[in-house]
């Protein structure tokens, strides 16, 4: 991550081929339509210099079969351009349920092989250890829901563990952080999903100092959810080395004709912001 972050930046670009978007796109609401999407985004990613997309699993999955193929074939061709693959994939389980999930989007020469996936852990922690163990094995990421900005998960992410007093955000996070003191690098294995609209104060998750490793932290909510870039160091605090900024429809909605110039807008702006440092 580190590499990616010094040579191309933080934008993240989100492949969410929204009805909508397939329409404005002139393509159609199909698994073709999704396929030529997400291609036409790698391709614009690849020329706007970022480094990293984030595929949108349920609006390929809508498509079955034929959706999984796009979905496989979106993949490839990402990582082929070295291009990060975060597979948004959401996925949470228990015991060998889990672990299949792990092994489907991280184990080595699988279909959908990426370089990253996003976790549920809220039956616990120790309930993703499966494939937090195949990501450190396999030089994987994850990234954890930890904080999201929906305003349905605010009562349940802020209610407090009866064990430790914390609130549940912060007791994954800090299980989290715990893990990656293993990890040799500048960033932990395993990240969090926090989102940029909150208020980390609310979920216990303001830091006088940065953990070490840094949390790679996952942050949607740019752009249109209405998270200005110019902000991310005051949102995050101490936890900004890690921030990767996730923007999907700000940059989609550009269209097929524009979005290489709004990738290219915005990790420059994203760079200003992190050289004002």
């Amino acid at each position: 991550m580190a590499e990616v972050f010094a040579s191309r930046g933080r934008l993240c670009v989100g492949i969410d081929p929204h009805s909508f978007l397939l329409e404005e796109w002139g393509l159609s609401d199909s698994a073709a339509g999704v396929r030529e999407f997400g291609l036409r985004v790698v391709e614009a990613t690849v020329r706007g210099g970022a480094g990293i997309v984030k595929p949108q699993v349920a609006f390929f999955e809508r498509f079955g079969s034929a959706g999984y193929a796009a979905l496989e074939e979106i993949i490839q061709t990402a990582r082929a351009a070295g291009i990060l693959v975060i597979a948004d994939c959401k996925r949470g389980d228990v015991g060998t349920s889990v672990e299949a999930y792990g092994q489907s989007w991280m184990a080595e020469g699988s279909p959908l092989e990426s370089d990253a996936m996003t976790i549920s852990a809220f039956q616990g922690v120790g309930s993703i250890r499966k494939p937090m163990e195949l990501a450190r094995e396999r030089g994987k990421g994850l990234f954890v829901l930890a904080a999201t900005s929906n305003p349905e998960g605010r009562a349940i992410q802020r209610a407090r563990v009866e064990e430790s007093g914390r609130r549940v955000s912060r007791q994954i996070v800090d299980e989290i952080a715990a893990w990656n003191l293993a990890e040799p690098g500048p960033f932990g294995g395993v990240g969090l999903v926090v989102g940029a609209t909150l208020n980390l104060a609310d979920f216990d998750l303001s830091y006088d100092e940065a953990p070490e490793p840094a949390l790679p932290i996952l942050a949607p909510g740019f752009g249109a959810q209405g998270a200005r870039l110019a902000d991310t160091r005051e949102i995050y605090g101490p936890l900004a080395p890690g921030v990767i900024v996730s923007a999907s429809r700000s940059v989609l909605a550009a269209g097929p004709g524009n979005i290489t110039g709004a990738i290219v807008s915005m990790t420059q702006e994203i760079a200003v912001e992190y050289d004002r440092a």
